[in-house]
């Protein structure tokens, strides 16, 4: 099977329905996204092309293998935002992170030790294997703090999957915001991630898009799913619901 044959067929590529992205891993160095330098730099390239005009990085936060701290972050970002403006790539960026909901991250939450995006949004990843313990009341509790939740890439959380859209809902409508990869609606992860983020958008609970582009295979992927007809399908069903502009106007 070719890298690019699960795309439908190919068109004029569009740009996406989102100025900010608010998911992505172009941070060199500091988790399993971009290596160096160069590749960030490269990454952002491709990202505006494709329409993208503000980032928002969301380096890994999760314990054992990416215990980043401001200390292991912020030096990142600058070293990058350097390299941009010498190379005359101009794109507002700022970092926040993607927040595993574990232990450790409940530890450098209470530390004051992680930068929420603007408007204190949070974004929060569950765990791959099952959900969190008490991830309701935790979420809950957030909100209560003045924090404003986003659950990463609801649709790859496989125990969800044969619960329908029913667990979805009580997570959406108990105030989480739902943000869909990108990659997801390419096809890149699998049939059943696909089809669930297909799920989210027809039931009104994609709130938010993001990239999650780790690598420059990863954009080859976006690249070729901008040229097909999911891609048009997918951006006219979420008409103007998208809230990326609405919430992250300006990063200043």
């Amino acid at each position: 099977m070719s890298l690019f044959s699960i795309f439908s067929r190919k068109h004029e590529p569009v740009t996406l329905p989102f100025a900010v992205d608010i998911h992505c891993h172009i941070l060199p160095g500091v988790d399993d996204g971009s290596p160096d330098t160069e590749t960030s730099v490269a990454l952002v390239e491709r990202m505006k092309g494709w329409g993208i005009r503000r980032i928002i990085a969301t380096p890994h936060i999760t314990e054992c293998t990416f215990e980043n701290t401001p200390e292991t972050l912020d030096p990142a970002l600058e070293t990058l935002r350097k390299a941009l403006a010498e190379k005359g790539v101009e794109i507002q960026l700022i970092r926040a992170s993607e927040n595993r909901i574990d232990d450790y991250f409940r530890e450098q939450f209470e530390a004051g030790n992680i930068t929420p995006m603007p408007g204190n949004y949070l974004l929060v990843e569950n765990s791959f294997i099952q959900e969190p313990w008490q991830l309701d009341q935790y979420l809950y509790d957030l909100r209560i703090k003045g924090y404003r939740p986003i659950l990463a890439h609801p649709e790859r959380y496989f125990y969800y999957h044969d619960k329908g859209t029913k667990r979805y809902a009580e997570l959406h409508r108990a105030g989480t915001l739902f943000q869909i990869n990108l990659l997801s609606l390419a096809g890149a992860y699998g049939k059943a991630e696909k089809k669930v983020a297909e799920q989210l958008i027809q039931g009104g609970m994609a709130d938010l898009i993001g990239t999650d582009i780790h690598t420059l295979r990863h954009a080859d992927l976006i690249d070729a799913y901008l040229a097909s007809s999911d891609a048009r399908r997918h951006f006219e069903q979420l008409g103007g619901r998208l809230m990326n502009d609405r919430l992250f106007p300006s990063l200043a």
